[in-house]
């Protein structure tokens, strides 16, 4: 496989089609081959995320790239997205009644489990007997499963991306520092004042941030992150400020514009039938 060269601008679907990769050679799982990004250091995710000027799209598939058969925020769903296409991995960790980690974007448990409640109120070990829902409501054998699992399970195949939910910025640094997964790991911040703390405690790593102006941007500029350890979230509407994104890239840093908002629910709710609809938008 050839390896793909980093782009200006990032766009995240929920399930994805192209990405570029640091070594992007497909990686046998079984008699499967998986689409692998392996960064393999630090250094190397942060190159993947440099913008060269070309108009290639980076994609992100949001909560793994679920479909029917395949739930949200699922090991198999990842592998799933992976057999098709490189990806990077959008995820949602959650802490459970006792205090460990688990993937999962709802904070409560019937619409994606066969379980009820609140996730907080249960510990790992009753989260692991209650199995998972693809897109459809169908349940599937599939369990919940943990941070630490799906990381050690992404090393040398994937990059995460892990949002925020209701585990703070440097709660997921530590993890990602204890894991040693600097290298293919990232996490999305929600303010300046954190990215700045998640630096200072692992300068290693990679952050989304929400930089949705020019004005922001000059102000993040100011808080000492470097902009390498960036990828700049400009927001679920493309601004149509150029400047902003002119800077950023001058900076050293790409741009992401989400799409689960907006263009996916225009395909996943049939207005839009064909991709050639809304190229451009």
């Amino acid at each position: 496989m050839k390896n793909f060269q980093p782009v200006p601008v990032i766009v995240m679907l929920l399930f994805t089609t192209v990405v570029i990769a640091q070594d992007s050679t497909p990686i046998p799982l079984g008699n499967r081959q998986l689409y692998r990004i392996d960064p393999q250091s630090p250094h190397g995710l942060q190159e993947i995320f440099q913008p060269t000027g070309k108009p290639f799209p980076f994609v992100s598939a949001h909560r793994g790239g679920a479909q029917k058969g395949f739930p949200e925020n699922c090991i198999a769903t990842f592998e799933h997205t992976l057999d098709h296409s490189y990806a990077i991995l959008e995820i949602d960790p959650r802490y459970t009644q006792d205090g460990e980690v688990v993937i999962h974007h709802d904070p409560t448990l019937e619409r994606t489990t066969t379980g009820k409640g609140a996730i907080k109120d249960f510990t790992l070990e009753k989260l692991k007997q209650l199995r998972l829902k693809d897109t459809q409501g169908n349940i599937t054998s599939f369990q919940i499963p943990t941070l630490n699992e799906v990381i050690d399970w992404a090393r040398g195949k994937t990059v995460l991306v892990l949002d925020q939910k209701d585990v703070p910025a440097l709660e997921r640094v530590k993890a990602i520092t204890q894991l040693k997964a600097e290298a293919y790991v990232l996490l999305i911040v929600m303010n300046f004042k954190d990215a700045q703390a998640c630096h200072a405690l692992n300068p290693n790593v990679m952050m989304e941030v929400m930089i949705p102006t020019l004005e922001k941007a000059k102000q993040f500029d100011q808080m000492g992150v470097p902009w390498r350890d960036v990828v700049a979230f400009v927001g679920h509407t493309p601004p149509e400020d150029r400047e902003l994104y002119a800077y950023i890239h001058a900076k050293g840093a790409s741009c992401m514009i989400g799409t689960s908002r907006n263009l996916d629910r225009r395909i996943l709710s049939g207005e839009v039938s064909d991709m050639k609809q809304i190229e451009g938008d």
